[in-house]
């Protein structure tokens, strides 16, 4: 049984290669409910800024993205990231600091501001510090002290963290955190592969991976770009569940630009025909172990 997660629009520099990545919080929101409606479960969230297209954290914005989900009469699970306020541009040559345009670092408890008002089922919690972005000075800045505070915050919350692993070190750091009681078990986790500078979108990566991902976890992965759709079939043949969306990939094939539900549909029937069953939003809430918010 094979729950699916739909990636809405992420952080990256999308929205000027496809106009169908969601920006507003209406269009977002919309997109959550399509996807729903093509077999997605779960809705992974990033807001941006409605004007320039920009990743953004304001909680208002996700507020009214949360709320216009929530009041579609369509159950899909919420899943907003956190990863958020974690972003550090080093400045160019031999002058790394001050830090460079970009740069975006934040304090655990506002990294969490979102997540503490609207309490989804699910957010997500970025496992490792890592180089990001071909060729550029950008780093993901998630030193253990900090992911252990929001950890603790995020358990205290009652919401399920994602562990995201973008590498294999990421996994030693997440198995501490349960292991210390600052992520319960079992753990929901994520396998990120194909992202440049974290573990590369192949079979041998993969199966190290998952060879060390804690028992009992529920877990799912996914690989970006041309990946993506193939990728649902080596995740679910492995006992993981799987994800799409505009996050990772912008086409349904070469050439075709894709919107968030016709990558579900494709997901979907791809595992359809291999034997898999698709679970409802309330048949992965009981294998994730959440609850639909009253």
């Amino acid at each position: 049984d094979i729950f699916i997660t739909c990636a809405l629009t992420g952080a990256g520099d999308t929205t000027g290669r496809s106009d169908r990545v969601p920006v507003t919080p209406a269009q977002i929101a919309a997109a959550a409910v399509s996807a729903a409606k093509a077999g997605a479960a779960v809705a992974h969230i990033h807001v941006r800024d409605p004007q320039s297209g920009k990743p953004a954290r304001d909680p208002a914005l996700y507020r009214e993205a949360v709320s216009r989900a929530r009041d579609s009469g369509t159950d899909v699970i919420l899943n907003l990231t956190a990863g958020m306020g974690g972003d550090l541009v080093l400045g160019e040559g031999e002058n790394p600091l001050p830090p460079g345009p970009g740069t975006d670092l934040a304090g655990p408890a506002e990294r969490l501001a979102h997540i503490r008002e609207l309490r989804p089922e699910i957010c997500t919690l970025d496992c490792g510090s890592m180089n990001f972005a071909a060729g550029g000075n950008y780093v993901m800045v998630n030193p253990p002290r900090v992911l252990a505070d929001m950890a603790a915050q995020i358990r205290d919350l009652g919401v399920k963290p994602e562990l995201e692993i973008f590498d294999t070190g990421d996994l030693t750091l997440a198995q501490e955190m349960v292991k210390n009681g600052l992520v319960e078990s079992p753990p929901l986790m994520q396998l990120c592969m194909g992202i440049p500078y974290g573990m590369p979108a192949d079979l041998a990566t993969f199966a190290a991976a998952v060879a060390r991902l804690p028992e009992k976890c529920v877990w799912s992965s996914f690989a970006i770009g041309r990946m993506q759709a193939p990728w649902t079939l080596i995740s679910a043949f492995a006992g993981g569940n799987v994800r799409v969306g505009l996050e990772d990939n912008l086409y349904l094939k070469k050439g075709v630009p894709a919107d968030n539900a016709q990558l579900v549909d494709n997901a979907a029937n791809i595992l359809s025909r291999a034997g898999f069953n698709i679970l409802s939003p309330a048949e992965a809430r009981k294998k994730i172990g959440v609850e639909k918010p009253q």
